[in-house]
């Protein structure tokens, strides 16, 4: 595996092995920021099954956190990572610098920030991006460098980030950026938790009560599969079966609901309610909550999940 550090490190051996690789086969690509698990694994063995070469990018993109986020502690595991992507028989390993990526600077304070920046109106505003207002416009404009640098034929990413998956998917068609989108499933561990870096962060008692989550994900969509043709359940009633699971990890302050949501798979607007006919159109559950841990109670950490119907 080859570790590159600079654009033009990447455009070399891009342009080098361009006849060879545009002859025999494709290139995939997994962004990623590192602290690899298996839910990131799953994204790269896919790429490696149906592309001849596979790139990933390891960077903590900063333009996406806000001042009061995690940044700094963000977990950083580079030698494991690596192991892990040597393991999985990746090709590049693209680690570039802050500098690199964002020649200005970028200060976490928007207002200061400076040099070209992506959004996508219509849906960054929404779910995530109401509680982390910048979030989406710095996915979407690191992703932008990311496949300017990489020019990938197909990009993977996990459907435990869904929201971001539809945002870069309109980035992708209306600004004609040549590279596909392919999602994957949420990869969870045996009582459904769904796999996120930011676990790490929680102690095991944590974690283990941090299984509810899809179960009250579950039981919404048990109760949307098991209407009568015909009949119909409300936005509230939905609701209230994902948070009647949580109630007593509500009650105790060990979970905090931010938001849950009924939504339309491909808007991303919030839906009314649910009705069973034979023309159902894909929504998505979604939740995000924040769980405080019960060893270190300072400790707050905001998992998301989503299940898709």
């Amino acid at each position: 595996m080859r570790i590159l550090h600079t654009v033009e490190e990447v455009i070399q051996w891009r342009t080098q092995g361009l006849r060879n690789i545009r002859s025999k086969g494709t290139i995939g690509f997994v962004p990623t920021m590192g602290c690899l698990h298996p839910g990131h694994a799953s994204l790269i063995s896919q790429s490696v099954r149906e592309n001849t070469y596979t790139v990933v990018s390891i960077f903590v993109n900063p333009s996406q956190f806000a001042p009061t986020e995690d940044l700094d502690s963000y977990p950083r595991t580079l030698p494991d990572d690596i192991k892990l992507l040597e393991s999985l028989n990746v090709d590049v390993l693209f680690a570039p610098t802050m500098h690199v990526m964002y020649p200005q600077g970028i200060p976490l304070d928007v207002e200061k920030q400076r040099g070209p920046f992506v959004s996508v109106l219509g849906l960054s505003e929404k779910l995530e991006g109401k509680t982390r207002p910048n979030f989406f416009r710095g996915v979407a404009t690191v992703v932008t460098k990311l496949f300017n640098i990489v020019m990938a034929d197909v990009a993977y990413f996990g459907q435990k980030d869904i929201q971001q998956f539809i945002v870069l998917q309109c980035m992708v068609e209306e600004l004609f950026v040549n590279t596909k989108l392919q999602m994957m499933p949420i990869v969870r561990n045996s009582k459904g938790l769904a796999l996120s870096s930011r676990n790490k962060y929680l102690c095991p008692d944590s974690l283990k009560i941090s299984e509810n989550l899809y179960r009250g994900l579950q039981a919404a969509e048990s109760a949307i599969k098991n209407l009568a043709p015909g009949a119909r359940l409300s936005r509230s009633e939905i609701i209230d079966t994902v948070t009647e699971i949580w109630a007593t990890y509500i009650d105790s302050h060990d979970f905090k609901v931010d938001y849950v949501s009924l939504a339309d798979f491909k808007t991303f607007n919030e839906l009314s309610g649910v009705e069973k006919t034979s023309k159902q159109q894909p929504l998505v559950i979604s939740c995000a909550v924040y769980v405080t841990d019960r060893e270190k109670p300072d400790t707050v950490v905001r998992l998301i999940d989503n299940i898709v119907i």
